[in-house]
């Protein structure tokens, strides 16, 4: 079935975005305001440092005009991605980026004029009652003084911020435009683009010789670039060590962990943690190999389902329904709320012609937690990307209503927490109720390829950054051979001595994109596996766990993330919450292994 237009999908399956403004007028309404607050900031450049009331006359001015920004380009966003093909709401998307461009501009003095303020002199001007409110913001800020240079050499920086990124945008073009991957017939003989979008769905195909082909076709194309590939990674890697030492940082990886005060030993924890349990991620392997009946297991064999998943059908409110009671745990507020909003209009709920493909949530201070879904009743990961979403739009709900706006926003450290918390709660439910045990091990195969490939995979390649980086850092040159000889270890690492490494595995270093953007990768793993220790401390627990777990969401960004996190129950410095994750994947492979 095709889908239909937007000006076809009933308004009661739509979000409603009065929240944010009542109509299209409105928001062009508010535009005007948005420009006025240039001229007020060309009034306060080069002011800031006569006095804490005049600095934070200035912060009050910036406060009131990123709510205003928050607002316009929250409703620009949403309209786009109801319709991309929309001229009208790509306009709306252009005029409010122009107009934040122009407002930043007059607005970028205020970073560099409060790091020329004497620590000595802020120290005393942070007692006075007009900084009270931003305290935390201008501390923060003041962290960078020892890692921003003087006015010539910053702006020598600066200049250069284009061809820093060469690296990532000629990868993003080589991968995304210009490699070719040619076509394959899947398994009902149906002739298919291979793509990056199609290569995951090919490698799901339960006919092994499509799998097979599909990989071994697209890797093709990586071995043919593979010299360009490196030069691509390794000037990302160089650039990255470059800044870090021009901001005198000890190293490219502390400069990355900097902005979230996460010292190196979270990132090491985790890739010790995670390498002390791979004889259970082994051990599952060797399961599918057994299951699948394959004599030898490769890497194309490890995301098609080793069960095919039961099929069900449930409607969107069947889908609400399920969410909402394998959330009742959370109490009845967070519930009434929730089911308040899936049931309402919070949600974008079904496909539509050029509706943005995928799901988000996108909170904003004063408006609802609006979630763009593209719900399909018969397919099971809706309902985990349903209850995923509303866990962020939560958080969001939470942080707005219990913070101030400069503290409401949750950093990307703390953001997958709260989504994958009620993932875990919706596993446990839909594993209880199954109907069969061959529905109780789709479920279970679903949790286990969901924690292997977000706690392990992402530390696999968390991993593999440190020490391309440090490769870098000791002067050890980054070629093909050596990069492909780094990520073929922790290939034979991970996988395991019963695993079957193809010799084009080791590109897949190359086309990965976080790895032009390092650094990043580890927060899946880390978020998820507080999510699994919180979900499990809350289930465990009684109203004192609960309500430590409710104040997380309410933090916003009031404190560095690992400081709210310790607050909720989990020190992410100790490597027991990633434990107890791959503890429960232990579990969950032996559940599978003793129920097919």
């Amino acid at each position: 079935m095709s889908n239909p237009k937007r000006s076809e999908v009933a308004a009661t399956d739509t979000w409603d975005l009065s929240s944010l403004f009542a109509n299209d007028e409105a928001w062009a309404a508010a535009l005007p305001q948005y420009e006025a607050s240039i001229e007020v900031f060309q009034g306060f450049a080069g002011t800031l440092g006569r006095s804490p009331e005049q600095l934070g006359a200035c912060l009050d001015h910036d406060l009131k005009t990123d709510l205003i920004a928050e607002r316009i380009g929250t409703y620009a966003f949403l309209k786009t991605a109801e319709d991309q093909g929309n001229s009208k709401y790509q306009g709306f998307a252009a005029r409010y980026q122009n107009l934040a461009s122009r407002v930043g501009q007059a607005a970028s003095f205020i970073r560099p004029e409060i790091l020329a303020i004497p620590d000595e002199t802020m120290s005393k001007w942070l007692e006075h009652p007009a900084l009270a409110p931003y305290r935390l913001v201008i501390q923060r800020i003041h962290r960078y003084r020892a890692h921003t240079l003087d006015q010539s050499q910053e702006r020598l920086l600066a200049m250069q911020s284009e061809m820093a990124q060469t690296a990532s945008k000629t990868f993003r073009q080589l991968n995304d435009a210009d490699l070719k991957f040619g076509s394959l017939s899947d398994e009902e003989g149906n002739v298919v683009e291979l793509t990056n979008a199609s290569f995951s769905g090919l490698l799901q195909s339960p006919d092994r010789e499509v799998r097979s082909k599909a990989f071994h076709q697209y890797y093709s194309q990586f071995t043919a670039h593979e010299n360009t590939l490196a030069a691509t990674l390794s000037g990302s890697v160089h650039t990255d060590v470059y800044y870090a030492r021009a901001r005198n940082y000890p190293s490219a990886l502390e400069s990355s962990l900097f902005a979230d005060n996460v010292p190196v030993a979270v990132y090491d924890n985790l890739i010790a943690a995670v390498r002390n349990h791979l004889p259970a991620v082994h051990a599952y392997f060797d399961l599918r190999r057994r299951k699948m009946k394959l004599e030898t297991i490769h890497h194309y064999d490890t995301y098609v389902p080793i069960l095919a998943e039961s099929k069900t059908h449930r409607t969107w409110d069947q889908a609400v329904q399920v969410v909402m009671e394998s959330l009742e745990p959370l109490g009845r507020e967070y519930c009434r709320v929730l089911e308040g909003g899936l049931s309402g209009r919070w949600c974008d709920r079904y496909p539509n012609v050029g509706k943005q493909s995928g799901a988000f949530s996108c909170g904003s201070f004063d408006a609802d937690p609006y979630i763009l879904m593209n719900y399909k009743t018969d397919v099971l990961n809706d309902v985990f990307t349903l209850t995923h979403e509303a866990g962020h739009s939560m958080h969001s709900y939470y942080s707005a209503s219990s913070q101030p706006f400069q503290y409401y926003n949750y950093t990307i450290f703390v953001a997958e927490v709260a989504s994958t918390f009620n993932e875990q709660l919706l596993a446990r439910t839909l594993i209880e109720r199954a109907s069969s045990p061959q529905e109780k091990a789709s479920i279970i195969n679903h949790e286990i390829d969901s924690i292997r490939a977000t706690i392990v995979r992402q530390t696999m390649f968390a991993e593999f950054e440190k020490k391309i980086h440090a490769m870098a850092e000791a002067g050890e040159p980054l070629t093909v051979e050596t990069m492909k000889s780094t990520y073929g270890a922790l290939l034979r690492d991970y996988f395991g001595p019963g695993f079957e490494i193809d010799e084009a595995l080791h590109l897949e270093c190359f086309r990965i994109p976080h790895f032009y953007r390092a650094f990043y990768v580890y927060k899946y793993a880390t978020g998820l596996s507080a999510a699994i220790a919180l979900s499990q401390r809350v289930l465990d627990g009684g109203a004192s766990e609960l309500e430590e777990y409710l104040g997380f969401l309410r933090s916003g960004c009031s404190k560095d993330p690992l400081d709210l996190l310790r607050d909720a129950g989990v020190d992410m410095t100790r490597p027991e919450p990633v434990e107890t994750a791959l503890k429960r994947f232990s579990s969950l492979v032996e559940q599978l292994d003793g129920l097919i």
